[in-house]
């Protein structure tokens, strides 16, 4: 199997999930960046650093881009052009807001698809439809060649 479908498989494995801030466990609770941190244990084994404690609103007030650059320490990044299965996307939320959102590319091609832990909703897979798209601020594939 490839570390492209070990990711999707591990990302399918947290559906169901109930969202909750600052969490990481499959089953138990977690938001965005906990879900690409247990894929990340999953997959790649230990993670690299730990996260700092974070507010919801990933430090907006400040226009501190602290997901986008801990995203570029860790992940590999790629053309916003050339999507893939398995390639991690952070999204801005708003025109002009920071990058504060994260998801797991599990389709592409004409019904591209995301899985996410979204507030209120847990982990789901959406489709990744087109004001989903609009809001990608960059493409990251993980490391090792996952990607």
């Amino acid at each position: 199997m490839s570390v492209q479908a070990l990711i999707l498989a591990e990302a399918r494995s947290w559906i169901g999930t109930p969202y909750l801030h600052q969490g990481s466990v499959k089953g138990a609770g977690t938001d965005c960046l906990g879900l690409l941190r247990g894929v990340w244990r999953g997959v790649l084994g230990a993670e690299p650093e730990a996260p700092p404690p974070y507010s919801e609103d990933w430090a907006e007030p400040a226009r501190r881009e602290v997901l986008f650059q801990a995203a570029e320490r860790w992940l590999c990044r790629k053309p916003l052009d050339q999507p893939a299965n398995a390639d991690v996307l952070l999204f801005r939320m708003r025109d002009g807001g920071i990058a504060k959102h994260l998801g797991i590319q599990s389709e592409v091609g004409a019904s591209p698809r995301f899985v996410h832990a979204y507030t209120g909703h847990g982990v789901v897979e959406s489709p990744l439809s087109r004001p989903w798209q609009r809001r990608i601020a960059a493409r990251f594939s993980f490391p090792l060649g996952a990607g």
